[in-house]
Formats: C-alpha cells, sequence, structure tokens
C-alpha cells in the first residue's frame, strides 16, 4: 500500500511538472506568434520586459531572465518552499523557451491583424497560466508580487494582480500610441477571462435539494444507484408548517439528468432545486471515496 501510494505521488509530481512545461511554452509561443510582430502591448513580466526594451534596448529574453530570478528569491523568502520549487520550472524555462521561440522566423509571420493577435494571444495566454496555476506553480516574475502580498497584507491576489497589469499598461504609453494601449486593455481583459474559465474547468457540481414526501426512497436511490452522498437537511412547508426532510446531494454535471430521471420515477410531484456550483473539496470529489 505505501508502495502505491508512493508511486501515486510521483505520477501526480511528474504530472504537474508536465503541466507546468506545456502552460510555460504555450505562453512563450503567444508572446513571439502574436504580441511582439505586432506590436501588442501587455501587462506581467513581458510587458515590463517591452517597456525596458524600447527604453534601453535591453533584450526581452535576457530581462526576463534577471526579472524572474529576481522574483523567485523574492517568492523564496516569503512563499515557502513547496511554492518555490514548481515555480523554479518556470522561472528558468519560459525564458529559454522564449529565446528559441524568437529565433524561429515563420512562427513570426502569422497574421498581422491586430485584433486578431490580441484574441489569439489573449486565449493562449490565460490558457498557458490557468493550467500552470492549477499545478499548483506559477509562471514566476509578475505572477509572485501578488502572492507575497496578499500573505503579508492579505490584499486579494486578482486585485493586485489586475492593478500591476494596468499599470504596466499604461506605462507603455510613453512608447505605444493609444490604439496600442486599447488592444493591450483588451488583451488583459480576455485573458483574465480564459484564465478564470480554465482555473474552474473540470471543478464545477451541481447541487440538487430535493423536497418529496418520498425521501426515504430517494435517498436510498442516491446512494446505491448514484453512489453519491447525501445529508438530509431538516425542513418546515411555509404555508401549512408540516415538518418534513430535504435531500440534499452533489453530483456532476453529467449526471444530473439520470438524477432527474430517477427521481421523478419514484416521485412525479417532487420538488428540485438545482444550482451549479464551482467547486466543491471532499471525498468522492477532491479525496477518493471510502467503502466499508
Amino acid at each position: 500500500m505505501l508502495k502505491e501510494d508512493l508511486f501515486k505521488k510521483y505520477i501526480a509530481i511528474l504530472k504537474n511538472i508536465i503541466l507546468i512545461l506545456i502552460g510555460n511554452t504555450i505562453y512563450a509561443l503567444a508572446v513571439t506568434m502574436f504580441i511582439l510582430p505586432n506590436g501588442l502591448i501587455t501587462g506581467g513580466t513581458t510587458g515590463l520586459a517591452l517597456l525596458i526594451y524600447h527604453k534601453t534596448g535591453i533584450p526581452i529574453a535576457l530581462f526576463v531572465s534577471v526579472f524572474n530570478i529576481a522574483m523567485f528569491l523574492l517568492g523564496a523568502a516569503i512563499l515557502g518552499r513547496a511554492f518555490t520549487l514548481t515555480t523554479l520550472i518556470s522561472t528558468f524555462y519560459y525564458p529559454f523557451i522564449l529565446g528559441i521561440f524568437q529565433k524561429i522566423l515563420f512562427l513570426q509571420d502569422m497574421t498581422s491583424d491586430r485584433l486578431l493577435a490580441a484574441i489569439y494571444a489573449g486565449v493562449m495566454i490565460g490558457f498557458s497560466i490557468g493550467i500552470v496555476i492549477k499545478a499548483g506553480a506559477s509562471t514566476g516574475g509578475m505572477d509572485i508580487p501578488p502572492l507575497v502580498l496578499h500573505k503579508k497584507f492579505g490584499i486579494s491576489v486578482s486585485a493586485s494582480m489586475y492593478g500591476f497589469d494596468f499599470a504596466i499598461l499604461l506605462s507603455q504609453m510613453l512608447f505605444a500610441n493609444k490604439e496600442q494601449v486599447l488592444y493591450g486593455i483588451l488583451l488583459v481583459l480576455i485573458y483574465t477571462l480564459v484564465l478564470d474559465k480554465v482555473l474552474l474547468l473540470g471543478q464545477s457540481r451541481t447541487q440538487v435539494k430535493i423536497i418529496s414526501e418520498k425521501y426515504q426512497e430517494i435517498n436510498e436511490m442516491i446512494i446505491s444507484r448514484l453512489d453519491r452522498g447525501s445529508t438530509l437537511i431538516h425542513a418546515e412547508t411555509g404555508y401549512h408548517h408540516n415538518k418534513s426532510l430535504v435531500v440534499l446531494t452533489v453530483v456532476s454535471n453529467r449526471e444530473l439528468p439520470k438524477l432527474n430521471q430517477l427521481v421523478l420515477s419514484l416521485d412525479p410531484k417532487a420538488f428540485m432545486i438545482i444550482n451549479h456550483i464551482n467547486e466543491v473539496k471532499g471525498r468522492g470529489f477532491t479525496i477518493d471515496k471510502l467503502y466499508r
């Protein structure tokens, strides 16, 4: 049993490392294929690197490398060992793969349409950051200061991240025209929306409350037929003040039609309240089921 647990642990670590590498690769592709060739501006480390490049001529890949190392040391000092080790991969891999992609000329000739470039770059960046965060790491650089501020002062990570991004966007007005800034804002909005969707991908579930006189049969059906847990909640009707029990359960979105069919087969008059919830933690979802 110990060997099996150890094997699962190593598989999980390997899976996370692969996700971190894939995420950083997609991020570097978005920058190489759409942002740099079309003169788009963005937030984060890449946006800061663009500002420094236009003001000092320091290559983007070089600045990203140095800045990421500095942020990595900051994160190592404040955020702890586990987070630091996973972020270490992003810190060194992203500037490395970005430098390689910048040498491949055909990647820089995808489209000259800035709107199209902003949309595709936003989708790719949001997706890439999302899978890296789901792997328990970050893309390094400007992702780390918001996490530090959250730990030290309780400031919302998303709020401080938006603040940094828009500050970097506005600073690029020193070399960019108004249209570039507008495209930059669109880019940030798109990758923020995609990021939120990716972080919730596969996490959403459906909460169902069932009010029925046949609550016992429904409760047994949920446990035996759907292999899901349930909770019985004491309730009282508002008009007749009849006391009863409400069956509460959480199922996957795919299981909802089957649950609905089974409940109505037991009680066609059953009253069901269905809510979509973003995330569920606990046995049967984030913890393996326990059978006795």
